[in-house]
């Protein structure tokens, strides 16, 4: 089976370090300022002068100013800088940082995250009716193509992930063919999870999305055939059990005659050794235990 190969439109912004500097200073700047301003601002009105008063008001405003560009970055998430409608730069750096205060900070998580859908009904390749469900650990890459490329990243990688799992539950059978050669959901579970982490990364890759690792969860058949697949399988092991017994039976009755006929313990004819043949595999095929019967005339009778 061909792999399909899942076209997303490229992206039109890729992430890059924003405009930054160390919020420490910054903020000791504004608390200066701020202090200036106030004790500005007071000995102007007890003076009665009005320029003073503005002049401490003025530096108030500044400290407002300075002190709106802090922004605090925790561990495991990013600010992304959007200036006059356009992405200025994503601050990854954690701690107190100072970046331009008419910017606008949105936060991304890029911690790893797990994802689980929900158990789904999906027709194999064959057309039998399956239930599968599936975990996929994914994480944010480029934050911009995260904030920018899609609506909800959250929501698409949620979406894309659900049809991916069903997309690869369509292209393959439930269980292996009996010619062999193909691939199956339950069989090939290394190969099918290999596949469908690759399919779930190609699909979510525009949204800025790695996915680190995705495995199947639930696969079963549909109750409503879950009863005849499972005499199937019974049926199949039944089978399978026969012909081992068969050939273990068939060799052991040969290795009876190879010995028989080596030490020269009873010469016997064709018509014996087919009655010999015939009442050993009887013994060794039954399923339940042989009951013996003493035989007091001939061979024959």
């Amino acid at each position: 089976m061909s792999d399909v190969v899942v076209e997303m439109p490229t992206p039109k912004v890729v992430e890059r370090g924003g405009w930054e500097q160390n919020g420490w200073p910054f903020a000791v700047l504004a608390f200066l300022l701020a202090v200036l301003g106030v004790v500005v601002f007071i000995l102007g009105a007890g003076a009665g002068n009005g320029w003073i008063v503005g002049l401490g008001i003025l530096v108030f405003i500044v400290a407002v100013i300075v002190a709106a560009g802090l922004t605090a970055v925790s561990p495991g998430r990013a600010r992304v800088l959007q200036l006059l409608g356009q992405y200025a730069g994503t601050v990854r750096t954690t701690g107190l940082r100072w970046v331009i205060p008419i910017a606008t900070r949105r936060e991304v998580s890029t911690r790893i995250r797990n994802h689980e859908t929900a158990v789904a009904k999906v027709n194999d390749t064959d057309g039998n009716p399956t239930e599968i469900a599936a975990v996929v650990v994914w994480q944010v890459e480029d934050t911009a193509q995260a904030m920018f490329e899609v609506d909800d990243f959250v929501e698409f990688v949620s979406i894309q992930t659900e049809t991916a799992v069903r997309h690869i539950a369509n292209s393959y059978p439930y269980d292996v063919h009996p010619d062999g050669g193909v691939l199956s959901l339950r069989d090939s579970t290394d190969e099918i999870t290999e596949k469908l982490s690759a399919e779930i990364g190609a699909r979510v890759q525009a949204a800025g999305v790695r996915v680190i690792e995705s495995r199947i969860t639930h696969l079963a058949y549909a109750p409503e055939i879950a009863q005849a697949m499972l005499r199937r399988q019974q049926a199949g092991a039944v089978v399978a059990a026969r012909q081992r017994i068969v050939e273990g039976a068939v060799g052991m009755v040969e290795l009876a005659l190879d010995r028989l006929s080596e030490h020269q313990v009873v010469e016997l004819d064709e018509e014996r050794k087919a009655t010999m043949v015939s009442n050993l595999m009887v013994v060794l095929c039954g399923d339940r235990d042989a009951q013996p019967v003493v035989n007091t005339g001939s061979l024959y009778q």
